[in-house]
């Protein structure tokens, strides 16, 4: 795998922060609404190292497993995210490791989730992820009355803190069906709040690399980035 420097790395962020504020400017936001969070799948530990020597706190990570092998003895100032679809298999360890699950569609395993955070006596966050360009090989909820039915079902989790909506952009060059799909998301987070006024509900995690620009101009307040700052992954 090609190695990245400590330089490269902050050109990268830079160049990042510099795209979010020209995307701000566009919508009369503050870049400072929006958190870059650093997406480690697939790098190695050094890459962790290197993101951390830039100031960098928050993390993603799409499995568990994988996870476990770079973050399990890392400083408690990181905030690790799973991003990844969470198999109810792997609830214990991610419960242990993760401080927020992003990806969360089904009930069963936010229950199982639940289960484990109560043992371990923590609150882990919990975004629910929204299928909104309705491609059948995703993950994420497509039906509105099941998404309403697994609010109201989550809220009465103890354990679990609901803070957020998430999707994965379409995989498409067309930039209006990425914005649709973006816009959707930040309607549904809208309707959320104007029904449970009480709710907490304070993150819209949307936009990768190569549609992060176009999130930001719909609203979203956390972008998950791996390629634009680290480089291109080798999954062999």
């Amino acid at each position: 795998m090609q190695t990245i420097s400590y330089n490269q790395f902050l050109n990268n962020l830079n160049h990042i922060r510099t795209q979010i504020e020209a995307a701000c400017r566009k919508v009369s936001r503050s870049p400072d609404e929006v958190r870059i969070m650093a997406v480690t799948k697939s790098f190695p530990e050094d890459y962790v190292h290197i993101a951390r020597k830039a100031g960098m706190t928050l993390f993603g990570e799409n499995r568990v497993q994988e996870a476990l092998k770079k973050y399990k003895d890392s400083e408690s100032d990181i905030e690790l995210h799973l991003i990844g679809h969470l198999q109810r298999n792997k609830a214990k360890p991610a419960a242990e490791l993760f401080c927020c699950v992003q990806s969360i569609d089904k009930y069963e395993t936010a229950l199982v989730l639940d289960k484990y955070a109560e043992e371990l006596g923590k609150t882990i966050i919990l975004f629910i992820e929204i299928n909104t360009s309705s491609e059948q090989t995703k993950f994420g909820i497509r039906e509105i009355d099941r998404y309403w039915k697994m609010v109201d079902s989550i809220l009465l989790l103890k354990n679990l803190e609901f803070r957020g909506l998430m999707t994965v952009g379409p995989f498409t060059d067309n930039k209006e069906t990425v914005r649709k799909s973006f816009s959707s998301l930040r309607e549904l987070f809208r309707q959320t709040k104007d029904r449970y006024p009480g709710l907490s509900l304070d993150v819209l995690s949307m936009g990768m690399t190569s549609d992060y620009d176009i999130a930001v101009e719909e609203g979203s307040t956390m972008v998950r980035i791996g390629t634009a700052l680290f480089g291109e992954r080798n999954y062999r």
